[in-house]
């Protein structure tokens, strides 16, 4: 039924600060953007930052429908080579982290951090699981 998922799609209110940090801070590959939209191009998925208008106007709804309360409600969790140069440099970037990089039973390294909205993010690696 489902091929794939192409693209993850976050609802923000503050688009330029949002594009600023995935674009600047987080070094995502920028693909563009117009007034209600930035998108990041990673591999063969996108990753589109989406203004509380451009949720309205997509679903055809009115944009007071949308609560954004700063709470986290999905994780985003990006494979990286090395957590802990993952880690060192999103924090000489001002990046507050949640949890330092930390080796995970299941068999991951991962770290996680918020971006400006709250929005929960994983950096991880693979590791030999443990036990």
């Amino acid at each position: 039924m489902i091929d794939g998922i192409l693209a993850t799609v976050i609802f923000v209110r503050d688009l330029p600060k949002c594009t600023a940090f995935y674009k600047d801070v987080f070094k995502l590959p920028y693909a563009g953007s117009d007034a209600n939209s930035s998108s990041f191009k990673l591999q063969d998925r996108y990753l589109i930052l989406l203004s509380l208008a451009g949720a309205a106007d997509l679903l055809g709804a009115d944009p007071n429908e949308f609560k954004i309360d700063g709470t986290p409600r999905v994780v985003l969790a990006a494979g990286v080579k090395d957590v802990n140069a993952t880690y060192d440099a999103l924090k000489a970037e001002g990046v507050t982290f949640l949890r330092p990089p930390t080796d995970q039973s299941w068999g991951l390294r991962t770290a996680h951090f918020t971006d400006p909205e709250g929005n929960l993010w994983e950096i991880n690696q693979e590791i030999a699981a443990k036990g």
